[in-house]
């Protein structure tokens, strides 16, 4: 069967390697799977943990809850990598510290934008990108804030 010109052609395979999941983060991977972007926060003193750990690295707390981030923040740094050419992208990625508005930092891409438009403080927000073996990541793309 041949595909006519007009024809929707089908997305390509991602090629971003899976994340690598570990006991402590699997809740955090598990959401990402379903697009929903969750953290961690210490059930006594409240502070949110990131990366995710088995104890609250504030007040030494076993006790932690499971709870929605908001999926907004704002870089604070950036870098794009050149050599070696980074593995599972078809361009180099932006690679940014995002300090969500929860106060926490996360490392991810930012998506939609050129090395020359970013910008220290530039608000961003989340969405999800596939990655092989059917899971999804977290990125940040900018918001009109």
């Amino acid at each position: 069967m041949t595909q006519t010109p007009d024809a929707p052609q089908p997305a390509p395979k991602p090629t971003r390697i899976a994340p690598i999941v570990t006991p402590d983060a699997k809740f955090f991977w598990e959401a990402a799977d379903r697009e929903e972007f969750v953290g961690q926060k210490c059930a006594d003193c409240g502070r949110f943990t990131f990366p995710p750990r088995p104890m609250c690295p504030h007040c030494h707390s076993l006790k932690r809850e499971i709870v929605p981030l908001s999926g907004r923040g704002k870089v604070i740094s950036w870098t794009l990598p050149r050599h070696p050419p980074p593995f599972g992208f078809r361009e180099p990625p932006i690679i940014a510290v995002i300090e969500l508005d929860e106060g926490i930092r996360f490392v991810s891409n930012v998506v939609g934008t050129t090395l020359d438009q970013m910008r220290h403080d530039m608000a961003v927000e989340v969405l999800f990108e596939p990655t092989m073996n059917n899971h999804k990541v977290p990125v940040f793309r900018p918001s009109a804030k």
